[in-house]
């Protein structure tokens, strides 16, 4: 009788017992130790055996059925835990949305300037961002959740403790991880109806053209000058638009370079590249955690625009954010004729 009120009284305990675990654990010891009192080793009948009633055939039947249900539950959790749930499958590109998605992106088909038409640019659109690092990480997750329909993700590094400061797309967890597959993992978690194509390698001149023309639109949050100079030439030379912002400490910049349409190139504003050391870069001048954040997300809203043709984007005009003043000035660009990178196509124009 008090072994089965012992096991009662545990029943009763378990909302004070830490977790279910412990529970277990305790019947499990109470069961043990009443089949230690029918033991046969044991004079039979002795004090406790007495006291907690029963037998060994009874409690060793308890046991059995205890240890089959664990056992089946166990089996159980396992199987439950390898079934995938099924990701909603994505609507092929170009054609109607379904319901999920359709409820998901209700706040652009409600604006004017993007609508279902819009929406549906934006599905079928193939956007590059070179770099998933501070400016990549807003940029990505703001298209991945605006419905971009492919976004390519090109950037050899990997998460470091140092990165988390500003690159919100990676987590604590991720440390490590390479940062294209991390950004992945974080985009694909906001909106499963997209594609994301990760390449973890360094853009190279000898690859740069060919990926490029394989999308529509290219976002350069790179921080180094190398880099953007060779995004832009390959931009120009594959006929793509370009969105490249660049931030230090306080200050941010963005524009859209696009000389196909008449717009200058990043050359063409920028023609001298800065002497090593000149400009440094966040790790050595220090960057507010927010302004990535800032800039990265006018590069996707100047995206969103670009794709669907909502609004005027920032052909002809360079964005100069100084966060530390909440100051934000608009400069005037032009194409040179001159320019060693697209300098023939203005002057193709023009004749």
């Amino acid at each position: 009788m008090i072994g089965l009120l012992g096991f009662l009284a545990l029943f009763l305990a378990r909302g004070w017992l830490p977790g279910r675990r412990a529970w277990l654990v305790l019947s499990a010891v109470w069961l043990g130790f009443l089949l230690l009192m029918h033991a046969p080793f044991l004079p039979q009948p002795n004090p406790g055996s007495r006291l907690v009633g029963g037998d060994l055939r009874a409690w060793g039947l308890l046991a059995v059925l205890a240890a089959g249900a664990a056992a089946y539950a166990a089996v159980l959790r396992r199987l439950r835990n390898r079934i995938a749930v099924p990701s909603p499958e994505p609507a092929p590109r170009g054609s109607a949305f379904g319901p999920a998605e359709l409820d998901r992106y209700a706040r652009h088909i409600i604006l004017r300037e993007i609508g279902g038409p819009g929406q549906k640019r934006l599905n079928s659109a193939r956007v590059l961002v070179v770099g998933a690092g501070g400016l990549g990480s807003p940029a990505l997750l703001y298209l991945a959740a605006s419905g971009v329909g492919t976004i390519g993700v090109i950037d050899d590094d990997e998460v470091d403790n140092s990165n988390l400061q500003r690159q919100v797309i990676h987590t604590d967890d991720r440390i490590g991880m390479a940062k294209v597959f991390s950004a992945e993992v974080a985009m694909k978690a906001l909106n499963p109806f997209i594609e994301i194509r990760p390449y973890k390698r360094r853009l190279t001149v000898d690859i740069a053209t060919d990926l490029i023309g394989e999308y529509d639109l290219v976002l350069d949050g790179t921080d180094n000058f190398d880099t953007r100079y060779l995004v832009n030439r390959a931009c120009v030379a594959a006929g793509k638009p370009l969105i490249a912002g660049a931030i230090t400490q306080w200050e941010g910049q963005i524009s859209l370079y696009d000389p196909a349409r008449g717009g200058p190139c990043y050359e063409c504003v920028f023609p001298t590249r800065p002497a090593p050391g000149q400009v440094p870069t966040c790790a050595e001048a220090g960057v507010a955690a927010p302004l990535p954040g800032v800039i990265g997300t006018m590069m996707a809203m100047e995206a969103v625009k670009q794709i669907t043709g909502a609004g005027e984007g920032l052909r002809g005009r360079l964005v100069i954010h100084d966060a530390l003043y909440a100051e934000t000035r608009v400069i005037r660009t032009k194409a040179s004729d001159t320019c060693p990178v697209c300098g023939h196509l203005h002057a193709r124009m023009s004749s």
